[in-house]
């Protein structure tokens, strides 16, 4: 069976976004094991830089990862690489196939990743030229991530 692991930096504050989840992450339960790794968001001080900032969370990233075994890494970046939903589901199939199967996507906070995360992943998926709240961001990698299941199955959901 697959795994699926989510890196998040952030929670999900309101409850419409954790029902949302809530229900994703249980319509992928016939198709994958999910985890999903809530880490703590850096807070910010006056001295603080946005690249600190980042680099603090990369460790934390990395610390998490460190656990993850024989996995394919898929960092989120808004400069990323753009799918369909159909060639989004070709690409996890043949990333799963040929390497692992374990797929461990990491979504950084509002200031995005930092470089060294982003250079663990062989690519960078970008979920969209428009911007999300991180929380959105979450949401909308589980529902492809499901629909890339229903494609994969040749399921109606997708079409």
């Amino acid at each position: 069976m697959l795994h699926i692991h989510l890196i998040t930096l952030g929670k999900l504050k309101e409850s419409y976004w954790r029902e949302a989840e809530a229900e994703y992450l249980k319509r992928l339960q016939p198709y994958a094991k999910i985890f999903v790794h809530e880490l703590k968001e850096e807070s910010f001080t006056e001295k603080d830089t946005p690249e600190i900032i980042k680099q603090r969370e990369a460790e934390k990233i990395k610390s998490e990862l460190s656990k993850i075994k024989d996995t394919y890494i898929i960092a989120l970046d808004e400069h990323g690489k753009q799918f369909s939903s159909v060639k989004l589901a070709q690409q996890l199939n043949n990333e799963t196939m040929q390497q692992s199967n374990t797929i461990t996507f990491i979504l950084g906070g509002p200031l995005g990743l930092d470089k060294t995360i982003l250079s663990l992943s062989p690519f960078t998926l970008s979920l969209s030229p428009l911007t999300f709240t991180h929380q959105m961001a979450r949401i909308i990698l589980l529902e492809q991530v499901y629909r890339a299941m229903m494609i994969q199955g040749n399921r109606k959901y997708h079409y």
